[in-house]
């Protein structure tokens, strides 16, 4: 056996050793554990699509967004079809709502948006440009992605209230 071989052979069962452990926290709700494994994981092997997928969502998921971001804006370079990442992207480049500056909002709506032209039935992703708008105080566009998101899902009760509310605030006479 070769020496390339010889050494490959560690790190390759190690890389699967942090994958799936980290995964199956993952999926078991575990993103806090699941980080460090999977930064390993990726560590080590960084072109590995399902490893950089699944760390970059652990790390949303734990509210690292900026920790997320440059993984995530790798797989677009390299995956610029799959509305998924484009939708955590979005989720990354939002990070906190409350403390999301213009320009995050800005970069999450575009990302959302390149998402739902891929996937125009991409669940949550108009509701979460609604998110965005409301939170921009355009309630206009607010109302519009959240009948979009009802488009997508009929039942989506909050996108519903949601548009209740917004309407009744726009037909309020400003106070002033």
């Amino acid at each position: 056996m070769s020496e390339t071989k010889k050494q490959h052979k560690p790190a390759q069962s190690q890389f699967e050793a942090y994958f799936r452990r980290g995964t199956d926290l993952l999926h078991e709700g575990k993103a806090a554990q699941a980080a460090p494994l999977l930064q390993k994981a990726y560590d080590l092997e960084p072109e590995h699509r399902d490893t950089a997928v699944n760390l970059s969502s652990a790390y949303i998921l734990i509210s690292k967004f900026r920790q997320a971001v440059p993984i995530l804006e790798a797989l677009v370079a390299r995956y610029p079809d799959d509305p998924a990442i484009w939708t955590n992207l979005g989720a990354a480049y939002l990070g906190n709502p409350v403390l999301a500056t213009d320009e995050d909002q800005l970069k999450a709506i575009a990302a959302f948006q390149q998402a739902l032209a891929l996937d125009p039935i991409a669940p949550h992703v108009a509701y979460n440009i609604g998110l965005v708008y409301r939170d921009r105080r355009d309630h206009e566009q607010a109302i519009a992605w959240f009948q979009r998101a009802l488009q997508a899902n009929p039942h989506d009760r909050d996108a519903q209230r949601l548009i209740s509310q917004l309407s009744r605030s726009n037909n309020q006479p400003s106070s002033g």
